[in-house]
């Protein structure tokens, strides 16, 4: 146990760092990780729910783009009001509140009789998710053991290649059996309302949280029952948390002196990445259809673009823990920039599935360092806030693309479109050497006290 910072006497957060990977680990990623499954079906079902309406209900691009759009609009009020709740009421409630709220509003979705309806179950959809990934996000990295934190982090953003199989599955199988197939892939997203009271019943409450908000028996529980898991001892005496004694700071603190810097670097990083990711992926199933595909052969197209998501989590949930995460999350980026050139480039279906995978494979790989390393930047009192106000920011930027893409199309087709994104990828890889690199550390608790040997 290392007490470096503490004397003799370790504090909670430092017990939870020296214990190994346990079950209660394995079952917070598993429960956590279900659930961020189960939001990245909801997302990816739009795309093959929107290609199915553009022939079904006769709708322009224009009207398409809205329907992607909204969304991402609930997606960044859902992720700035989300991280704010979870420095407040904590990260286990408020990620079971989004998983109730965008479970029944995407089987609400299944009953839409207009466009008109669609999108405020869209936007609604949007709410419970942005809320949900940086609370989780956040939940898991603060019971992580240190050394293996970003790995544990990616780890669990690689659900999201799991639920967007899912939905590639369900996009391929169940939309196109009949008029009414993408009512029931809205009606399959329904299932994160059952599974919030799982998560609201079987996750544990943060321990910073709890020891943050005055809760030091629940807290000494919680690491306890770790330390049981993994057949440790615990301590005779713990060391007092750090407390800064003062109230909770607010949104205005991201820009305080000693963090502008980092908040400014991880806003583009995370915007850069929503632009790209969310223009490609929301339209590739539609694009494909444009360039002379039947839809089955497009959805079929996306499905094996998505496999490639797997291996690319897998290899950035080595090198975060190896090179470190900034130099995988800028990496991945640039990895993702030169597959979007090419993939805009593309004249064959062999290069188009090639590059397609590549793209998924680099592109998801990038999102995994990115989830590692977005809360470590910030302290305890504020991480919650400045996940979610980061993550929100960047949920701007999956608003606008999916609306510029009908414009880029028409000014210089696909080469222009993936040009754009490839530039994106870009301006993301650039800002990734602002941030803070903490492989290896602690997380920090208060404003101003950063952990050894950080940046």
């Amino acid at each position: 146990m290392d007490t470096t910072t503490t004397g003799t006497a370790p504090t909670r957060s430092e017990r939870l760092d020296g214990l190994p990977f346990t079950r209660l680990h394995r079952r917070l990623v598993l429960g956590s990780g279900a659930g961020w499954a189960l939001d990245a079906m909801d997302v990816g079902l739009i795309s093959f729910v929107m290609a199915a309406l553009a022939a079904q209900w006769d709708l322009g691009t224009t009207t398409l783009s809205w329907v992607a759009s909204v969304g991402f609009i609930g997606m960044a009020v859902g992720a700035s009001v989300g991280g704010l709740l979870a420095d407040r009421v904590g990260r286990r409630q408020v990620f079971a509140l989004t998983l109730l709220v965008y479970g029944l509003a995407t089987g609400a979705a299944a009953l839409s009789w207009s466009v008109g309806a669609l999108l405020v179950f869209r936007f609604l959809i949007g709410l419970g998710l942005g809320a949900e990934l940086p609370v989780a996000s956040t939940l898991v990295s603060e019971f992580a053991p240190a050394r293996i934190r970003g790995r544990v982090v990616v780890a669990l953003e690689s659900f999201w290649a799991v639920g967007w199989l899912l939905a590639a599955l369900i996009g391929y199988f169940v939309v196109p059996l009949s008029d009414d197939g993408w009512r029931w892939a809205f009606a399959l997203g329904a299932v994160p309302a059952l599974y919030s009271a799982v998560v609201r019943l079987g996750l544990p409450e943060s321990v910073r949280f709890l020891e943050r908000h005055g809760r030091l028996e629940e807290a000494e529980r919680t690491v306890r029952s770790f330390e049981d898991a993994a057949g440790v001892e615990p301590p005779a005496a713990t060391a007092a948390p750090q407390d800064s004694g003062s109230a909770l700071p607010g949104p205005a603190a991201l820009w305080s002196p000693g963090v502008r810097r980092r908040t400014a670097s991880l806003w583009l990083v995370w915007f850069g990445v929503n632009f790209a990711y969310y223009g490609a992926f929301i339209w590739i199933p539609t694009i494909l259809v444009a360039s002379g595909m039947d839809l089955v052969r497009s959805f079929g197209f996306t499905l094996v673009i998505t496999l490639a998501q797997l291996p690319g989590y897998a290899a950035a949930a080595v090198l975060v823990e190896v090179w470190g995460r900034r130099p995988t999350l800028s990496t991945f980026l640039v990895g993702s920039a030169v597959a979007a050139l090419m993939f805009g480039n593309a004249g064959t279906e062999a290069a188009i599935l090639g590059w397609g995978m590549a793209l998924s494979f680099f592109n998801l790989g990038a999102w995994g360092a990115l989830y590692a390393l977005s809360p470590e930047v910030y302290p305890t009192e504020l991480r919650g806030t400045g996940t979610g106000w980061s993550a929100g920011f960047g949920r701007l930027a999956s608003i606008l693309a999916p609306l510029s893409v009908p414009w880029l199309l028409e000014a210089g087709g696909n080469a222009l479109l993936f040009a754009v994104f490839a530039g994106f990828f870009g301006l993301a890889a650039a800002a990734t050497w602002g941030l803070p690199e903490r492989r290896g550390e602690r997380l920090t608790d208060v404003l101003g006290s950063p952990s050894p040997g950080s940046s």
